[in-house]
């Protein structure tokens, strides 16, 4: 594991921990997770990144997919419909807003939030590539987006929030974008409640998305705090020994 605690660390200093992580990951073609975190479980089968995308979903998000860093895929699970507004919080190379865009067309348009510049570099690419007019790549922070008030209709992320130091204010900005009655559709890393303190500490850990993870509990009291309802976590594949990947949906009251 790693020398570095990463409790030791300001909010701050493990964002710039991610941000460092990620740009090389977008420049050299590295997964966020190795070598510290495994992308296979121990059958040998994929359980981060574009093989979870069938053959249809992946060709909706073109060579973005190649890119992906994820643990599930979120676009399968918003019920997205002509004329939404899509926020994708940490886009990355842009796989899921390109998917997105594809579904809620022609009225409706995507939206990707991060932090990289690196990362957002390559998903204008992809976006120009693709051809696609209704998709907007923004930099910015998941605890303070550039959107204003209830401006959306749905917001995804596909094992970001996890990443972030602030989860409840992160996901206090998300109801915040959220117009009433919008959906919360999100993979993201759930760990189990006897996750090993030290796992908890390791920075690698806490890049390849494993020690920052939220127990089941902590995600389901996070969102009520944040004023959304109807929460459901349903864990769709293990990730580590001491943790699973979950989709995670809820509304945001009318």
């Amino acid at each position: 594991m790693s020398t570095t605690d990463r409790s030791t660390l300001t909010d701050e200093q493990l964002r710039e921990e991610v941000r460092a992580k990620y740009a090389q990951a977008a420049t050299q073609g590295s997964s966020c997770c190795s070598p510290a975190v495994s992308t296979t479980d121990e059958h040998g089968t994929e359980v981060f990144g574009a093989a979870l995308y069938d053959a249809d979903t992946a060709g909706e998000g073109g060579t973005a997919i190649a890119g992906s860093l994820g643990c599930g895929i979120p676009t399968a699970v918003a019920a997205l419909k002509d004329g939404d507004v899509v926020l994708d919080l940490g886009s990355g190379t842009g796989g899921d807003v390109l998917i997105s865009a594809r579904r809620v067309a022609p009225t409706g348009r995507a939206i990707g939030i991060d932090m990289t510049d690196e990362m957002l570099d390559q998903a204008r690419q992809n976006a120009a590539e693709a051809g696609l007019q209704n998709v907007e790549f923004r930099k910015g922070y998941l605890e303070d987006l550039p959107l204003e008030d209830a401006s959306v209709d749905v917001v995804i992320s596909n094992c970001v929030i996890n990443l972030a130091g602030d989860k409840n204010k992160v996901l206090a900005e998300a109801a915040r974008v959220l117009k009433p009655g919008g959906r919360f559709a999100v993979s993201d890393v759930i760990a189990d409640p006897d996750m090993d303190d030290a796992t908890k500490r390791d920075m690698q850990q806490f890049t390849g998305c494993i020690a920052g993870a939220l127990t089941r509990r902590e995600f389901e009291d996070a969102l009520a705090a944040a004023g959304l309802v109807d929460v459901e976590i349903h864990e769709t594949h293990r990730v580590h020994a001491k943790a699973g990947s979950a989709i995670v949906r809820a509304t945001k009251p009318v």
